[in-house]
């Protein structure tokens, strides 16, 4: 079969701008759609204040250099890595019950780090550039490189595992999945060893977050599968689905229950002995209000209506699920602000300096729109997919 007879046979439903503007006009609907349009303005709005500014127009600074686009980006990426485990679950390692959910979380995974991408273009500098030199001067001792990269190749593995899924052909299906999968934690690892590899942040330095960031985007991905069957079925769902989803709420209460206790021993590491630079920095960290917003609203919340109905209120978990992803944006905005609060010591030690205080940051209307931009754009994407793709498939025939 040629590429060209293989691109033309994929099976894609005909869409136009009337198809699209075409959906039911419930208020839900109408308000997700007005929040679209809001935010897909307001990107285009950040967009062009940064085209003119530059990075003049984000409220980072040389002491905090990294702002709300990088844990924007993060949050996406970490989106993205958990759809793909939750949609290997079925295609690649072959558990039944999630075979339906397949299609829709692996589609999932491609829009959220396509809009990762989106938003994380506007805090690079010359994205272009970065893209020729990615390839001709290769860093591979560089952290970011690597996860630069190997999100590259998840992305292209993703695609490829998605057209197949449309073609059912399983064995393919699960041929690039796991090649996919592997990549995509590889990647998403490495982007937990460039916090890892920070030496001068002692806050930050260490093996927990390579290992940290695989287990929240597991918690991320299932949460995300609430939300979208939660919208699909109008949360009146079916037999299949009410089975799928109870047991994805009883390993997300094991996950979750993991997630206390990685944090709970890292903060009382963090914080034992005093450590210079890392216990006052931890202790900052538990007396401000993000940390316990991420701890209640991902944690607590979502756990307590786990250990209720033992997984089957698969309602409840849906708000839980909304709870959940926001309290995963300040995770991941705790994650980078927080490893930034400790000023550096400069190099000027026999000059008269100021008693350093905490690096304060607050972003910009300018980094707000482009990040709730991506989120407008991550929303019209999947639901240009849901009306270009049958993503619905409950019985995939296993190629001979």
């Amino acid at each position: 079969m040629s590429i060209k007879e293989f691109i033309t046979t994929i099976p894609v439903n005909k869409i136009s701008l009337k198809s699209i503007l075409s959906f039911e006009k419930t208020a839900t609907n109408l308000l997700l759609a007005a929040i679209i349009v809001t935010f897909l303005a307001m990107f285009a709005i950040g967009v062009v204040t940064y085209l003119i500014h530059g990075h003049h127009a984000y409220n980072v600074t040389r002491e905090h250099p990294w702002g709300l686009l990088i844990a924007v980006y993060i949050f996406f990426v970490v989106s993205s890595t958990g759809l793909c485990i939750v949609g290997s679950l079925g295609d690649v390692f072959g558990f039944k019950d999630y075979i339906e959910i397949s299609k829709r979380a692996i589609f999932g995974s491609i829009v959220t780090i396509v809009a990762g991408f989106a938003v994380i273009a506007f805090e690079i500098g010359h994205p272009v550039t970065m893209l020729i030199y990615n390839v001709l001067t290769p860093g591979f001792t560089s952290a970011i490189w690597w996860m630069g990269t190997l999100y590259g190749l998840y992305l292209t593995f993703m695609v490829i595992e998605f057209v197949f899924l449309l073609k059912h052909d399983m064995k393919m299906a699960r041929i690039f999945g796991l090649t996919g999968l592997l990549v995509g934690l590889a990647a998403h690892s490495n982007l937990g060893g460039v916090f890892g590899f920070l030496n001068a942040r002692t806050i930050s330095n260490g093996v927990f977050y390579p290992t940290y960031f695989i287990l929240t985007a597991f918690i991320t991905g299932i949460f995300l599968a609430f939300i979208m069957y939660g919208f699909r079925y109008k949360l009146n769902f079916t037999e299949s689905g009410k089975k799928m989803l109870t047991n994805l709420a009883k390993i997300q209460g094991l996950l979750i229950s993991i997630l206390i206790f990685f944090v709970t021993w890292k903060m009382l590491t963090d914080v034992y002995g005093g450590m210079p630079n890392r216990a006052e920095v931890a202790v900052h960290i538990l007396q401000s209000w993000t940390f316990w917003a991420e701890v209640i609203l991902a944690m607590v919340i979502p756990l307590f209506i786990i250990l209720k109905s033992s997984g089957s209120n698969v309602v409840g978990m849906f708000w839980a699920s909304i709870s959940g992803m926001v309290g995963v944006f300040f995770m991941r905005y705790n994650l980078v602000h927080d490893t930034q609060l400790k000023p550096l010591q400069t190099l000027k030690t026999t000059e008269y300096q100021l008693v350093p205080t905490w690096v304060e940051y607050f972003p910009s209307s300018t980094e707000i729109m482009i990040s709730l931009g991506g989120l407008g754009l991550c929303m019209l994407l999947y639901y240009i997919g849901t009306k270009a793709f049958n993503l619905d498939d409950e019985h995939i025939e296993h190629k001979a």
